[in-house]
């Protein structure tokens, strides 16, 4: 126990007489030394006596539309995480091909009596989609936050990255780089973070390389957010004498440089990649990957706090928490094809084009 009591202690940053205390259940402990002391717990892997175990505070579901991309997974935990803390047990439903659509998954949450629902990339950044069902969950008493893909039609909390920030930031890197033939790979148009990206790179290319949209159009590729997807739009990309691909997400990006190595060219030496997510273990991809990373962690306790301030009588901002993307630089770019810098396309003050 003294052992014990020394870990806890050190792990909490207290004295094992506050440790004593805190697991004995006596007073005179600040509700933040208490906790603390609960935490050190956890991660040292020690149960907690009965007597300090929380009570749920009620259940909350969390919808995604799959487990297979890393980023919903690392979302789900920052989300799930931050629940707990606060005392809620998070419910993970995810929907599957052939399985239950997002409808059928809220309408068993529901029936479960859930305090409320954080949805993830669902069906409210399908522009296509009727956004009436999220009317209607509200008009049940359930509310919900919900997580990439703003629609003004519907009236609720949304938190996204800033797609638009993120293409731009990847089109500066590149072009920084000595590219100037820059493919995007993103997944079908209907959705809200696809046409962000979209109006993103047309901006960054126009601002950057003084192309046109028409031009910038003809180097992006719709496909699917999957491996095969990215391999698939990629490998029409190159073929259209791209040195450099921006993807959509992570999955694209290592199904583009499967496409480029299939065409026996090298990443980065021939053909630059840079995807979007940083999900977990790309940075230990062959090579390394260039990628925008989503603010994960900020993304998903912010989506909590705003759930649990609905949950609490307080009616969330009905608006979008625009959290900004970061470029973190690895091994998949590098310099143009034979390290050439490209000239690039720029106007002079009348807006009549010259190199430099």
């Amino acid at each position: 126990m003294t052992a014990r009591l020394a870990d806890i202690a050190a792990q909490a940053g207290v004295s094992e007489a506050t440790v004593s205390r805190v697991l004995n259940g006596k007073p005179g402990v600040a509700a933040a030394t208490r906790q603390s002391v609960l935490a050190a717990l956890d991660v040292l892997g020690y149960e907690r006596p009965v007597r300090l175990r929380q009570r749920s505070a009620g259940l909350v579901g969390l919808i995604t539309p799959e487990l297979e991309n890393p980023i919903f997974p690392a979302l789900a935990q920052v989300i799930g995480q931050a629940l707990t803390r606060q005392g809620y047990t998070p419910v993970l439903a995810t929907q599957t091909p052939g399985g239950s659509t997002e409808d059928e998954l809220t309408e068993m949450l529901v029936e479960r009596g859930v305090a409320g629902i954080i949805f993830v990339s669902g069906l409210h950044a399908d522009t296509t989609a009727d956004p009436q069902r999220y009317d209607q969950l509200r008009g049940k008493g359930v509310p919900y936050v919900l997580i990439n893909g703003f629609s003004p039609h519907i009236q609720a909390a949304f938190v996204s990255p800033d797609d638009r920030a993120a293409m731009k930031l990847a089109v500066t890197h590149l072009v920084s780089l000595g590219h100037s033939r820059i493919g995007l790979a993103v997944g079908p148009k209907r959705f809200v973070p696809v046409l962000r990206k979209i109006e993103g790179f047309h901006a960054g290319m126009r601002e950057r390389l003084g192309l046109s949209p028409e031009e910038t159009e003809e180097l992006v590729q719709h496909s699917l957010y999957t491996l095969e997807g990215g391999q698939a739009a990629a490998g029409a990309l190159i073929e259209r004498g791209c040195t450099a691909v921006v993807c959509a997400s992570d999955m694209m990006a290592l199904g583009a440089i499967r496409a480029a190595r299939q065409r026996g060219l090298q990443v980065p030496r021939d053909v630059s990649v840079v995807g979007f997510d940083d999900s977990p273990l790309i940075a230990f991809t062959d090579p390394p990957l260039t990628t925008i990373r989503q603010p994960v962690q900020a993304m998903g306790q912010a989506a909590v706090r705003a759930l649990l301030e609905e949950i609490g009588g307080t009616p969330a901002p009905h608006g979008e928490f625009v959290f900004m993307p970061e470029l973190v630089v690895r091994g998949s770019t590098a310099s143009g094809p034979q390290g050439q810098r490209s000239l690039l396309r720029r106007t002079d003050g009348g807006g009549n084009p010259f190199e430099g």
